[in-house]
């Protein structure tokens, strides 16, 4: 156990030092998520005016949670790329041949993940806040609301490990970001199901991120729904992208 933390430990300080003094990783982290808040509040701000939409709290509050989903969900897959460059590099079959518990190594690179995570959490939550966003939600619903983010980003970042640690190239990085872009951009981003028609509204239907979606927003609005589905989505993922995510690293070990 404790070989494995140490292991564990050494990832991820590598990582987040790589991550916090190389602005060519720190930047686009935090650019995206902004680019997209931005374009959506002040773009499409009009849609709160068609009929039918009374969302509470207003389209800011609206699409951030969206955004902070979505965040997420890359800063996960984010971690993705960073494990297949390390593969190029020739750094991951050192690291694997020195780790005493290579099962520490992934724990490492989620970890990572999650605090690059928060880094972006807090820019996004701050610049929302400059914004006027209103928050209908208490302290237990806000709560609520970054404890299902932190679920998706967890999933992002053993998804994308998983995809890693089998391909073991950045030509790799379609296959772990393309799946994440549709699940959430086919989920209600601009306007709550109700409203959406067509193809579009079965697909939203059954897609697995718009529970969380719509959970989010009833935490930030004050008024929680689906949440018991939500979160069980959200520990399903994980378990799955767990069990994906170490029978990456086995096979990662046996090509050696």
């Amino acid at each position: 156990m404790r070989g494995r933390l140490d292991v564990a430990r050494g990832v991820s300080w590598r990582v987040l030092h790589m991550f916090f003094t190389n602005p060519a990783f720190l930047l686009p982290s935090l650019a995206f998520p902004l680019f997209f808040f931005t374009a959506f509040v002040g773009g499409l701000s009009r849609i709160s005016q068609v009929p039918g939409f009374d969302f509470p709290t207003g389209y800011t509050a609206f699409q951030f949670v969206f955004v902070l989903l979505q965040s997420a969900a890359f800063a996960g897959v984010f971690t993705g790329f960073g494990i297949a460059r390390d593969f190029e590099s020739g750094f991951m079959r050192r690291l694997m041949l020195a780790a005493p518990n290579r099962s520490g190594i992934l724990l490492g690179y989620v970890f990572s993940a999650l605090v690059r995570w928060l880094t972006v959490a807090v820019v996004v939550t701050a610049v929302a806040l400059l914004a006027q966003m209103n928050v209908g939600g208490n302290g237990v619903d806000l709560l609520g609301l970054y404890t299902l983010a932190l679920l998706l980003n967890l999933a992002g970042a053993l998804w994308a490990t998983g995809v890693a640690m089998r391909l073991r190239t950045q030509q790799a990085a379609p296959v772990m970001q393309m799946p994440v872009f549709l699940l959430l951009f086919f989920a209600p981003v601009y306007v709550p199901l109700d409203l959406l028609k067509g193809w579009i509204h079965g697909v939203a239907s059954v897609n697995p991120i718009t529970p969380l979606l719509e959970a989010g927003r009833g935490f930030i609005s004050g008024r929680p729904e689906l949440r018991l589905v939500a979160f069980a989505i959200g520990v399903g993922l994980i378990l799955g992208f767990a069990a994906w995510a170490v029978r990456g690293l086995r096979s990662a070990e046996a090509a050696g």
